[in-house]
């Protein structure tokens, strides 16, 4: 299976995300990424970590792309992260993460309810 169309087309296709990616919720190994977007192995991994302990996120925030967000909120779901007028939204299925990130321009509940949408879907297909 391919999941670069699900970056493509249902995150970054949409114009309600500048970048997305989805890594595996138990290595975070990439499966799929946007162009110009980059995430360190290190993130990676910290991202799965911090599914597993979602109140440590909101205490120490979140490392995206080399950058550094404060934590909004976070559960065992979803982590939404805000640094200025841009943020990322992470949503966790039961086999990957997926990655968003919106810039200035993009209103965060729009790109919020492009991530948890396609996050629904996949759950209810158990991925």
């Amino acid at each position: 299976m391919s999941w670069q169309p699900y970056v493509d087309d249902n995150l970054v296709g949409t114009g309600n995300l500048k970048h997305a990616a989805l890594i595996s919720a138990t290595d975070g190994a990439v499966w799929a990424i946007s162009e110009n977007f980059v995430l360190s192995k290190g993130e990676e991994l910290s991202l799965v970590e911090k599914f597993k302990n979602p109140d440590a996120a909101c205490r120490t925030g979140i490392t995206v792309g080399g950058s550094s967000y404060i934590v909004l909120r976070g559960d065992e779901k979803s982590i939404y992260g805000k640094k200025g007028a841009t943020g990322v939204i992470l949503a966790k299925t039961a086999q990957c993460i997926i990655i968003g990130y919106y810039d200035n321009t993009i209103v965060p509940g729009r790109a919020v309810v492009t991530v948890e949408s396609l996050a629904d879907y996949l759950r209810e297909k158990n991925f």
